[in-house]
């Protein structure tokens, strides 16, 4: 697969590489976090969220909304499965990583989406980026064998337990969090998840 660049005109109706932050902080305190063999997202960190540019991030990035600053670190190559919010969401990359995205709008009337029609993006250390609502993402993929670390900013509650009964027809049937739609591939045997990821499970060599 074809590895491009956020800073490509290809990303922009993905989402925009973020200009005016100083990430500096985030990406010195992103290195108390550990980085598993597998994949460990925290949706909220209250280090990570105490920092200067938390403020920042919540006026400029969501507008006033309280937002939760998280992490997704680990190690992986797959797509495994596909997700979207209602909203924006802001990742700092602090490592090198290779981001698989697709369009919300090439999800079938059954909820099944086809991989084929995934991109991969490579996000710069140090780089943060805005990726739009209609995003669909998941796990980063990691670039070098230590591992992949990225910063996580979504409004606040996103990605937390469900704590309301969801139908288990139509798009209800996707919801596994909070402000949390998942479309999974079977052969990433996702507990409850709706496997509707339709094609190869996508895999970063």
């Amino acid at each position: 697969m074809k590895i491009q660049s956020v800073a490509d005109a290809s990303f922009l109706k993905y989402g925009k590489v973020l200009e005016g932050y100083d990430f500096s902080g985030l990406l010195k305190e992103m290195k108390h976090t550990p980085v598993p063999e597998d994949v460990i997202y925290v949706p909220s960190v209250e280090e990570l969220e105490a920092l200067d540019v938390a403020k920042k991030l919540q006026n400029k990035g969501f507008g006033g909304l309280p937002v939760q600053i998280g992490y997704c670190n680990g190690h992986n190559k797959k797509l495994n499965a596909v997700e979207y919010h209602r909203n924006s969401e802001i990742n700092v990359a602090v490592t090198d990583l290779v981001l698989l995205i697709g369009q919300q709008q090439d999800i079938e009337a059954d909820f099944t989406y086809d991989t084929s029609k995934i991109e991969a993006f490579l996000v710069p250390a140090g780089t943060g980026i805005e990726v739009y609502a209609t995003t669909l993402h998941y796990a980063p993929c990691h670039v070098k064998e230590s591992g992949f670390q990225c910063v996580v900013v979504l409004p606040k509650g996103t990605n937390t337990e469900l704590t309301f009964q969801t139908e288990s027809e139509g798009e209800d049937s996707l919801m596994t969090a909070k402000n949390k739609w998942l479309i999974a591939h079977e052969d990433a045997k996702i507990p409850g998840a709706f496997n509707g990821l339709k094609g190869e499970n996508i895999t970063i060599e």
